[in-house]
């Protein structure tokens, strides 16, 4: 017996150096069961020991063969793909949980992507001590907190998706699915406001696995999704009590730290699935590690490599940035735009746009699940395009200088035009299919002549002699002569007040966790304030774009204001609101230009 043993191992060395060319199939050790059927005795530890070094040993071979054909490029290269490998089956001991190693130059590639030459240990320390975990206070229960500054971006892009599966998705966020689309499966358009109460913790598990495994297939171009893991952490948590699974990573990744792309390399462990079952089915088995305070960092590898990182620096406009930026940390745009619509782009525009000498700049391709709405708009400092604007679920990623919150609707209504903003929606698109000069918001007179014969605009001849007068047309001074035109005439005055005004609750959510006392916020002296998150409600109201003169005299008298109340749908009010204001409202009026919002108590903070 000690003699096959020894032949056996031999054989698997052979295996591993490539000198076998018709590799046979690895040979297994019969179960100590089959054995003592057949008549034999029953097996010694030492052989037991001997048997499943064997094993191990022959395994490790039939991988280094499959390798061997690879070539030299990466593992984030488009080229060259992760090796694709199937979930093992529940409690067996395989070597192929631990996954692959990163080859020391992808991970030093990877690592110098992502955080530069030049980072900080303090950045780093944000980025490795942040898990994805939901906030245990029960009014944000809902919502997944922040404890470090800088992987914001990362968890508001996965609340987003949380919030779809929540809000829209009930009973797939009740279920493991395999291969369902975004847009298939039972879907709700009106939530009813209570729903945050009563969600289970199983159903917060499920839409956050759901959501994790959609934004890495999404990243894998709906092919494929890469989930990295630690080395350390996979063979003590296999069989594990679900609630001791936590304390033992937490004991496992004490006084662990990735500094480098050496330390990637060591750590780091990687494996690719094929099928979204595949995905979601890997995540459920690994979501503890993903709470645990690496959790931030490795989805964000996963979302990487998931696209190919030659794929990635395609995307970008300057690829010699790193991902997260300096000097605080924060994710990049690019890692934004990566995990909501699957490409690290840099910009929030839609298409691509044109700088003359055959240099392009890349935007969004595509509509989108969920959105993105920037404080950086209201400064004019990008345009958001209609892709991310106006997704197909009412829930958006909120953008500030220096954070990424969420808001978010209960009723799938809150996008639909009424006549007046379909009709400005009609002139405007027409009006930039004749822009060439970049969005500058000017066209020549041979372009505006064909915008009004195809919107059917009639404008007197004064009127039209007076725009066309400098040889090229503005967009806010035609604006300001349709708002004056009567609607009968192509434009948008209509003194019938039919075009009514928009009402409807809108809600934030900023993960950050702040100190609080009772509700409010922290004061000395006293209780020990909680850290907890934020869920603001706000009333949004969208009037007619006419002045408030117009807008009272055109009401009939009589009208109520009450009915708004109504099952947060959208209806005619004619009572004007009160007007707050934070910059969370400027946010929303890059998507709503005339919204009012209204809430009660502090103000919505996007920091």
């Amino acid at each position: 017996m000690a003699d096959q043993e020894e032949e056996d191992l031999r054989m698997a060395l052979k295996m591993s150096m490539g000198q076998q060319h018709d590799p046979p199939e690895p040979k297994r050790s019969k179960s100590r069961e089959t054995n003592a059927a057949a008549g034999g005795t029953e097996e010694s530890p030492e052989a037991r020991n001997r048997r499943l070094q064997r094993e191990l040993m022959a395994a490790a071979a039939e991988k280094r063969m499959s390798l061997a054909g690879r070539s030299a490029i990466g593992f984030g290269s488009a080229s060259a793909p992760l090796p694709v490998v199937e979930i093992p089956v529940r409690g067996e001991k395989s070597a192929e949980n631990l996954g692959e190693e990163l080859a020391a130059e992808e991970a030093d590639r990877l690592f110098s992507m992502v955080f530069g030459s030049g980072v900080t240990r303090d950045i780093l320390a944000q980025w490795s001590n942040q898990g994805i975990r939901f906030s245990p206070d029960q009014e944000t229960s809902m919502g997944l907190v922040q404890h470090e500054g800088g992987p914001c971006g990362v968890l508001a892009a996965i609340q987003a998706f949380v919030l779809k599966y929540l809000l829209f998705f009930p009973d797939e966020s009740n279920k493991v699915a395999a291969n369902i689309p975004t847009n298939a499966g039972s879907k709700v358009k009106c939530v009813p406001p209570n729903t945050f109460a009563t969600l289970t913790e199983k159903r917060k598990s499920r839409a956050l696995v759901r959501s994790m495994g959609e934004i890495l297939f999404l990243c894998g171009s709906n092919k494929r999704a890469v989930i990295a893991s630690l080395s350390i952490l996979d063979s003590g948590i296999e069989g594990s009590a679900e609630s001791s699974k936590d304390k033992i990573i937490a004991e496992a990744l004490d006084g662990l730290s990735i500094e480098s792309g050496c330390d990637l390399q060591k750590f780091l462990r990687v494996n690719t699935y094929t099928t979204m079952s595949s995905v979601i089915q890997k995540i459920e088995t690994t979501i503890p590690v993903f709470r645990s305070r690496m959790g931030a960092m490795l989805f964000l590898i996963s979302a990487l490599l998931s696209r190919g990182l030659d794929t990635v620096q395609a995307d970008r406009d300057d690829p010699s940035q790193s991902l997260v930026t300096a000097p605080f940390g924060h994710a990049s745009q690019e890692i934004v735009n990566l995990l909501l619509s699957g490409e690290a782009v840099a910009n929030v525009f839609d298409g691509k746009m044109d700088l003359g000498g055959g240099m392009f700049v890349k935007g969004i391709s595509t509509t989108v699940e969920v959105g993105f709405l920037t404080l950086l708009e209201s400064l004019n400092y990008c345009k958001v395009g209609p892709n991310l604007k106006c997704p197909k679920w009412p829930i958006w990623v909120v953008g500030s200088e220096s954070h990424y919150t969420v808001v978010f609707a209960l009723n799938t209504t809150v996008q639909d035009e009424n006549e007046l903003e379909g009709r400005e929606t009609q002139i405007r698109r027409a009006f930039d299919a004749q822009d060439q000069s970049g969005g500058g918001g000017f066209i020549s007179v041979e372009g505006f002549h064909e915008v009004l014969r195809e919107t059917s605009i009639s404008l007197p001849s004064e009127k039209l002699d007076h725009l066309c007068g400098v040889g090229f047309i503005v967009w806010s001074e035609f604006w300001q002569v349709l708002l004056d035109l009567d609607k009968n005439l192509g434009g948008l005055k209509d003194s019938t007040g039919l075009m009514g005004k928009k009402v409807f609750d809108l809600y934030h959510f900023n993960g950050i966790a702040k100190s609080v006392l009772n509700g409010s916020q922290a004061s000395s002296g006293g209780e020990t304030p909680v850290q907890r998150p934020r869920l603001t409600k706000l009333r949004v109201s969208v009037p007619p774009r006419w002045t408030p003169e117009e807008f009272m005299s055109s009401v009939p008298s009589g009208s109520g204001a009450n009915d708004s109340n109504k099952n947060d749908a959208i209806v005619e009010v004619s009572k004007p609101e009160p007007v707050q204001h934070a910059p969370l409202v400027d946010c929303i009026k890059t998507r709503w230009p005339r919204a009012v919002c209204n809430w009660e108590g502090d103000s919505p903070s996007i920091v």
